[in-house]
Parts: C-alpha cells; structure tokens; sequence
C-alpha cells in the first residue's frame, strides 16, 4: 500500500495547490469586482477544503507506514536530513495548513456578505497555502527533496 500511496499523494499534492490558487484567484477578483458569490465559487471553497482533507488523511496513513519516518523515531532528532524533515516538519506544518484552511473554508460559508465570504477565502486559503508551499519537499529545497511526480 506505501508504494502505490506515496505517488498518489505527489499527485494529489499538484491538485490541491491548483485549487488552492484558483480559490485564491476567484476570491481576490470576487472582492475586487464585488462579484456575487455563485454556487461555483462555494463548490470551489468546498472541493478544495475537500482536497486537502483528502491529501491530510493519506499523509497521515504513509506517515505511519514511512521507513524514513521509522527511522527518525529510531534515531532521534540529529544532524539534519530527511528523517528529520518528514518526521517533524512535514507533519506538523501539514496539518496546521489543512486546519487553517478547513477553518476558512467554514467561516467563509457562514459569512452573511458576499465580499466578506471573498475576503475570509483569500485571507485563510492564502495563509495555508503558504505553509504548504514551506513544508513540500520541493526538489530544490535546502531541507529535503524529492521529485515533482513521483512515479508509480
């Protein structure tokens, strides 16, 4: 299961970043323009809080199952590499993100005004979406790297 979860979860990672750019884009345009807030902005807040719950919970599941994370516990806290990355970081600056958003996301649909429902997604999407872009192991990061895709 770890070896079919962890590409699928590069995967994901690609489609919860695009809907949170576009949540983020469709909510500064929507408060600029003092656009209605349609079904189609709410089902953009709502598939992309989904996304990342989606992202958290097979996180959580390689998490467990991870061979680099066994080993961080083993070892504990040292030099710095990737152990220490996933075994810390990565899954406390995860979290914190997904909650942030999942916040914003259910502040915004109880928001009585449109361009406060607008405001609540940019400001919590783009604060989550900050600390997502923190904690991936891009491939040119100075803490851990790993591929864009990783393949299956």
């Amino acid at each position: 299961m770890y070896s079919f979860l962890l590409p699928f979860h590069s995967v994901i990672r690609w489609l919860v970043l695009f809907s949170l750019l576009y949540a983020i884009y469709i909510s500064l345009v929507g408060k600029r323009k003092q656009l209605p807030y349609t079904k189609k902005v709410n089902a953009v807040r709502h598939w992309t809080a989904t996304l990342a719950h989606i992202q958290l919970v097979i996180g959580i599941i390689l998490y467990t199952q991870s061979p680099i994370v066994t080993y961080f516990f083993s070892n504990g806290i040292g030099e710095w590499n990737d152990s220490l990355f996933f075994g810390l970081v990565h899954i406390i600056f995860m979290p914190i993100a997904i909650v942030i958003i999942t916040i914003g996301s259910a502040k915004a649909k109880r928001k009585s005004t449109d361009s406060e429902k607008y405001q609540t997604m940019l400001r919590y999407f783009a604060i989550g979406l900050f600390i997502i872009l923190i904690a991936i192991p891009w491939p040119f990061s100075p803490l851990a790297q790993r591929p864009y895709i990783r393949s299956f």
